[in-house]
């Protein structure tokens, strides 16, 4: 059992905190039966499970690596405020999209709670692949991790330029999709069922960069009925990506 906080694989853990130690190591932390569950179902590969003691483990656990550690250890590493005892290191996995349907692009989503709702949001909506463009949160920031309730594991997650991938999509014949408030928009609710479409989403505070929305085929808008100056955009993103499916 690991006792310290010193110890030098706890060093290397508590790094994992960081993004900038995740990408370097290619790895994060998990932490919770159940998004530990979802990661083994999907076939993500699990390094290490980190185990409080006293805490018992079902079966199927036991293939992987268990390290024991005591609360102070487990607290350190911890960042919930109720933890269950249990966490894991999952390396990260290589991602190919899935180009079958519809997909997602998000310009500079910034706020994890957003980015995990929208995508697991996306995953509900039947939407495999999301692109991530540049200043989007890190996708395995544990507030993103925690908030997609175990859609992560599901979805093919690509960073990327969206100017490229835009492109790319056009030449492969979806219909490409931009929230805007400009007098060219259309409302959400008269856009027709899309068998092959892509919706961008944009930055909490700036909206999506005007040179993606000129990129589109398509402008759309929700309209607001009350006082609101505008809709959270994860809400609006459910909105948008179900009217889609329809």
């Amino acid at each position: 059992m690991i006792t310290s906080i010193q110890n030098e694989r706890v060093k290397q853990w508590h790094k994992l905190k960081q993004r900038k130690h995740r990408e370097r190591e290619h790895k994060f932390l998990i932490e919770g039966f159940h998004l530990i569950e979802e990661a083994y179902k999907s076939k993500w590969p699990i390094e290490t499970i980190i185990v409080l003691e006293q805490i018992t483990l079902p079966e199927w656990m036991m293939s992987f690596e268990i390290v024991i550690v005591n609360e102070t250890v487990f607290n350190h590493l911890a960042q919930t405020k109720s933890p269950q005892g249990m966490m894991a290191v999952v390396k990260k996995r290589h991602m190919t999209p899935s180009l079958n349907g519809h997909v997602l692009l998000l310009d500079a989503i910034q706020d994890p709670g957003n980015l995990g709702t929208i995508l697991r949001t996306a995953d509900a909506a039947g939407f495999a692949t999301v692109y991530l463009g540049k200043g989007t949160v890190d996708v395995y920031n544990d507030k993103v991790i925690r908030a997609t309730q175990g859609s992560l594991f599901h979805l093919s997650l690509i960073s990327c330029e969206l100017g490229e991938i835009i492109e790319q999509l056009k030449k492969k014949s979806y219909t490409i999709l931009a929230t805007d408030l400009s007098e060219q928009t259309v409302n959400y609710s008269t856009v027709k069922p899309i068998d092959k479409g892509a919706l961008i989403l944009g930055n909490e505070g700036a909206g999506i960069k005007q040179q993606y929305i000129n990129a589109s085929h398509i402008r759309i808008k929700i309209p607001i009925y009350g006082k609101a100056e505008s809709l959270n955009v994860s809400v609006a993103a459910g909105i948008l990506m179900y009217q889609m499916r329809k």
